[in-house]
């Protein structure tokens, strides 16, 4: 039998962190599921293109825990996923791989930078707000379409 406290976690550590990882992951699947859709992906590049998000997460996610000695999550942004659903019609599979190379890239060096906890402490709450409501709005009215 193994010693609970020669381990740095517990069992019920490992559970929570796979409830909040599944609930996580699948409540936008859906949503990443429409956008690769908006962008006229097979079947076959909607299943690479989760199966890559689900394991950069995994991998981040371990890597930034064990590293920081604390619970991390990373995860794709479902109002970010939004957004694409509605923006990236027209645009083919290169041209949408294309933005999302240059937006990671740019959210890394804004975080890495320091920026971005200025320029999101510079945005009203009411503002950010109305902003996430814009977003969803379309999203939602379109499950009653449906």
């Amino acid at each position: 039998m193994i010693k609970t406290r020669l381990l740095p976690f517990r069992i019920a550590h490992i559970v929570a962190g796979f409830v909040a990882v599944l609930v996580g992951y699948t409540s936008s699947a859906v949503i990443i599921f429409q956008a690769a859709d908006a962008i006229g992906a097979t079947p076959e590049q909607i299943s690479s293109w989760l199966w890559a998000l689900g394991i950069g997460m995994g991998l981040t996610s371990i890597g930034l825990s064990l590293f920081y000695k604390k619970p991390i999550l990373t995860a794709w942004s479902t109002p970010g996923a939004a957004l694409l659903v509605t923006s990236l019609s027209g645009l083919s599979m290169n041209e949408a791989v294309g933005a999302f190379i240059v937006s990671s890239m740019l959210i890394v060096l804004f975080g890495v930078a320091g920026w971005f906890n200025l320029f999101v402490r510079s945005i009203p709450t009411e503002l950010a707000s109305a902003m996430l409501a814009g977003v969803l709005f379309a999203f939602g009215i379109n499950v009653f379409v449906a």
